[in-house]
């Protein structure tokens, strides 16, 4: 899922010395988890009575999804511009971006189809709440039908009414509105990021209220299904962690070395604490920072530092990517009503869009995950509540692949546009010329951010 919001943990931790309490939400969860287990195993019936408990915090999921698909997408598109004005680096960065998330994508779908880790479950649900949240989508007049209803009454009633293809278009509408008008848009974004600040804020809220949901699901599908749910809910979460590592060290490996002629196991061992940070705090964007420093260190021009980064933290999600559609396919699967491959396919191409900008809040994931459910088999939506209490400790592995997947991405863009220093990356890389922790300015707070904004802008250097 996505990482944790930084603007709210990190920044506040350094600014007031105050420790970052989302801590205290993995151990909550964790303890709701085994709780329900042991509930689910030792009094089902009961159990059983507490599924209302998952229901309630899908349902305030639910209800954050259309602001934050459409925040995220207007703020995604309408930034692209920034990226793009600086040219061949810009171009070749997004085109990257969008070509590795549709491969993530479709990772996550080989290795779900492959695995089936829900198949068996059979969870069972409400078939005629399923019905009617799926009456709209599988109304009489088919797919002329379906693509009509993606036009919303009025610009404001897709965000109103909770459509979530609605949202979604007119999300797009707006962002690319707002390249068009130039400069004068700039005000538009930043009255949309203080609109995404305040539906994250309110989506941090909602999470905390995570153990209780937690809790309640697994309690009802332990109690249901015993003790093969906790079983299955490991092999999801096994077999997600080793996609990850694969993707990593098999994938963007063997994409770093033919391009760049750079080992990733090297790379890795260069970006070791910058791991561990993220580790730490389940943030790539904690990393942020140190990841342009490290970057220019190693002999990446400042200027391509400083586009590929901050852009890539908002399109290049490839651990958010694979947890989406593998997380699809074990909700349909656990309730006995699998994605046929069409439908797989429509989730997937609004998963390349609906995922755009869900780093650095945590539950943005969730609920881009809860979207693209609510618009293909919205009957499938409640099972979202099954995921919750194994979400955020699979934050970690979604946090190192996107945190890899742009360091990866500022070499190879580096090399394509000739802007890396080929030697000096090398000497780095083998030890001979050491990152000196003392020059690493402190740029977690919101100024700095602003400036690697304008950098992103501008193409000028960063600070480093």
């Amino acid at each position: 899922m996505a990482a944790t919001d930084d603007d709210a943990g990190t920044d506040t931790t350094k600014k007031t010395g105050k420790r970052d309490r989302t801590h205290w939400l993995y151990i909550l969860v964790i303890v709701a988890v085994v709780a329900g287990i042991v509930v689910g195993l030792v009094a089902p019936e009961t159990a059983a009575s507490l599924g209302v408990l998952g229901e309630l915090f899908v349902k305030l999921i639910k209800m954050m999804i259309v602001p934050v698909i459409f925040c995220t997408v207007v703020l995604g598109i309408g930034k692209v511009r920034a990226a793009a004005s600086v040219g061949k680096v810009g171009g070749l960065a997004i085109g990257y971006f969008l070509v590795m998330s549709t491969i993530a994508l479709a990772i996550g779908l080989v290795v779900g189809n492959l695995i089936s880790p829900g198949t068996g479950l059979n969870v069972p649900h409400d078939p005629g709440k399923g019905a009617e949240l799926a009456g709209e989508a599988e109304s009489a007049g088919g797919t002329m039908a379906f693509i009509s209803d993606i036009i919303p009454s009025t610009l404001f009633s897709a965000v109103t009414e909770g459509n979530v293809l609605q949202a979604l278009f007119v999300a797009l509408l707006v962002g690319f509105g707002i390249q068009g008008i130039g400069a004068h848009g700039e005000s538009l974004l930043r009255g949309i990021e203080a609109l995404q600040k305040l539906v994250f804020r309110i989506l941090i809220g909602v999470l905390w209220l995570a153990p209780i949901g937690a809790f309640g699901a697994i309690a009802e599908v332990v109690g249901d299904t015993g003790f093969d749910a906790v079983i299955q809910l490991g092999v999801l979460m096994a077999a997600f962690y080793i996609t990850c590592v694969i993707f990593i060290f098999g994938v963007l490996g063997a994409l770093l070395w033919a391009v760049a002629r750079v080992s990733i196991f090297k790379l890795a061992r260069y970006l070791a604490r910058e791991y561990l940070l993220i580790v730490a705090t389940s943030s790539s964007e904690s990393a942020l920072p140190r990841l342009i420093a490290k970057m220019e260190h190693a002999g990446v021009k400042p200027a391509t530092v400083g586009i590929v980064v901050p852009t890539g933290y908002s399109f290049n999600l490839d651990g958010t990517a694979i947890y989406l559609t593998m997380a699809s396919l074990f909700i349909a699967d656990a309730l006995g009503d699998p994605l046929s491959i069409p439908e797989q396919l429509g989730l997937l191409a609004f998963m390349i869009i609906a995922s755009k900008g869900a780093a650095g809040v945590s539950g943005a994931g969730l609920a881009t995950l809860a979207a693209g459910l609510q618009s293909h088999r919205p009957e499938l939506l409640d099972g979202v509540g099954i995921i919750v209490g194994i979400d955020r400790f699979m934050s970690e592995a979604r946090a190192l692949t996107n945190f890899s997947g742009n360091a990866v991405a500022t070499v190879l863009v580096g090399s394509w546009t000739d802007s890396v220093d080929k030697n000096r990356l090398n000497e780095v890389l083998d030890g001979d010329r050491p990152f000196d922790e003392a020059t690493m300015l402190d740029d977690d707070d919101a100024e700095d951010r602003t400036t690697i904004d304008r950098t992103a802008r501008s193409g000028a250097p960063t600070a480093g």
